[in-house]
C-alpha cells in the first residue's frame, strides 16, 4: 500500500512544489498535511474524547485536537524547512526537548501527560505514512539533499511540536482563568 500508493504520491507531490521554486509553497502544504492528518488521527480523538471526559469538561476535545493538529503542522513545515535549508536535524530537536522541559516547569499539572501522550497519538495510521512520504519527496527532489539523512526526521518533529503547543495551551488556560478569577475579587 505505501510502496505503491502513498509514498509515489509523496514523491510527485514533492517534485511539483520543488519545481516552483517557492519554497513557501512547500511550508504551506507541510502544514496543512500536518493539521489535516492530525485532526483525523483516530487515537487522537479518542485521547481528546477522555480528556474531555476526565476533566469534567474542562478540557474540550476539539480545543486539543486543534492544538495538537497545530503543533503537528507548525513541526512538520519547520521539519520541511529544515529539509531545504540542509541544516543538521539534532540542532532543532535538541532546541525543541530544552523548550518542551521549560514548559513542563510552567505548564499546569493536569496538562503535561496529556501533553507527552499527545505527542505519541499524533503519529500513527494516517499521519506517518503522509509525513514521511513528504519528507522523502522533499529530500530526493532538492539538489544537495540526502534522503536518508534528510528525508527522515518529520515524524520527530510532529511528535514533538504537540508536547510544546499543548502545554502551552495549558500554561494560556490557566493565566487566563487567573485573571479571570483576579477581576471577580475585585468586584
Amino acid at each position: 500500500g505505501l510502496e505503491m500508493g502513498l509514498f509515489p504520491i509523496g514523491e510527485t507531490i514533492a517534485f511539483d512544489l520543488t519545481a516552483m521554486k517557492n519554497n513557501l509553497l512547500i511550508y504551506l502544504f507541510a502544514f496543512l498535511i500536518g493539521f489535516s492528518t492530525t485532526m483525523a488521527e483516530p487515537s487522537l480523538l479518542a485521547i481528546a474524547i477522555k480528556a474531555e471526559e476526565i476533566s469534567e469538561g474542562n478540557i474540550k476535545q476539539t480545543r486539543l485536537r486543534a492544538v495538537v493538529a497545530l503543533g503537528v503542522a507548525v513541526g512538520i513545515a519547520l521539519g520541511a524547512y529544515r529539509i531545504v535549508a540542509g541544516d543538521p536535524i539534532h540542532y532543532y530537536i535538541i532546541t525543541g526537548y530544552l523548550l518542551v522541559i521549560g514548559f513542563t516547569y510552567f505548564a499546569p499539572d493536569y496538562i503535561i501527560p496529556i501533553a507527552y501522550d499527545s505527542g505519541g497519538v499524533t503519529t500513527s495510521t494516517v499521519t506517518v505514512p503522509l509525513v514521511a512520504a513528504l519528507g522523502l519527496g522533499l529530500a530526493e527532489n532538492i539538489d544537495g539533499r540526502n534522503p536518508l539523512i534528510d528525508g527522515f526526521g518529520l515524524i520527530a518533529f510532529a511528535s514533538l511540536f504537540p508536547m510544546l503547543t499543548v502545554m502551552g495551551y495549558g500554561i494560556y488556560a490557566e493565566y487566563y482563568k487567573n485573571k479571570l478569577t483576579t477581576k471577580e475579587e475585585r468586584r
